[in-house]
C-alpha cells in the first residue's frame, strides 16, 4: 500500500462537552465526519474511526474499528490505528474534535514524515507547541508504543517523542480544539 491512510479518534469520554464530541456539529456536519472528509480530501486512501459509538458512526457513514485499549486515552487509539494498517506507508491519526483541520495541513504533516529519516516514527503538527492529536505515524511505531504503554506511559506526546518525532509547522487556526460547547468556532 503506497497511499497513506487515516484514522479519526472518537473514543473519548467528552466530559467537558457534556455529549459525544464526535457528533457535535460544526457548520451542519458532525465533527468526526468532517475530520474524516478532510483526511480523504488530503489523499488518505482509507479512513476509519477508532472507538466511539459503533451504531452512530455507522449511521454517519464511517467505518469503525474497535479500540484495542478502551479507556486508556489517545495512545491506545493510535496503537489501534497503527495495528489496523500495518502495511500503510503512514497513518494520519487525528482527534475528532479538530473541525477546522484542512487538507493542506494534513498534507504538510504527511510530507514532513516522508522527508524525515526512516528512524523517525511520527510527524506531529506544531503551532508553537506540538499537537500529537494531529500526527502522521509509521505503523512500525506500534511495538514501541505498546512497550511505552506497558511501562505505564499514557501521555501521547511523551510516547511520540520516545519513538522519534519531527514537527510540521501548520497554521494555528487549523488545530482549533473543541472540548466544550463554548469552544465551537463561530
Amino acid at each position: 500500500m503506497s497511499v497513506p491512510v487515516g484514522a479519526v479518534l472518537c473514543g473519548g469520554a467528552s466530559r467537558r462537552m457534556g455529549r459525544d464530541k464526535a457528533f457535535v456539529e460544526y457548520d451542519g456536519i458532525a465533527m468526526a465526519v468532517r475530520v474524516a472528509a478532510t483526511l480523504s480530501a488530503a489523499g488518505c486512501g482509507a479512513v476509519v474511526a477508532i472507538g466511539g459509538d459503533a451504531g452512530a458512526l455507522h449511521a454517519a457513514g464511517l467505518i469503525r474499528i474497535e479500540d484495542q485499549f478502551p479507556g486508556e486515552g489517545p495512545l491506545g487509539g493510535v496503537i489501534t490505528a497503527l495495528c489496523h494498517f500495518p502495511d500503510a506507508p503512514a497513518v494520519m491519526v487525528v482527534a475528532c474534535d479538530l473541525p477546522l483541520l484542512t487538507p493542506a495541513t494534513v498534507r504538510t504533516v504527511l510530507a514532513r514524515l516522508d522527508d524525515a529519516d526512516q528512524d523517525v516514527m511520527v510527524s506531529m503538527a506544531h503551532t508553537g507547541r506540538a499537537e500529537p492529536m494531529c500526527a502522521a505515524w509509521r505503523p512500525m511505531a506500534a511495538a514501541a508504543l505498546v512497550s511505552a504503554m506497558s511501562a505505564g506511559e499514557r501521555r501521547l506526546l511523551v510516547a511520540a517523542e520516545l519513538v522519534g518525532a519531527v514537527h510540521a509547522v501548520v497554521p494555528v487556526g487549523d488545530l482549533t480544539n473543541v472540548n466544550t460547547p463554548g469552544d465551537l468556532p463561530q
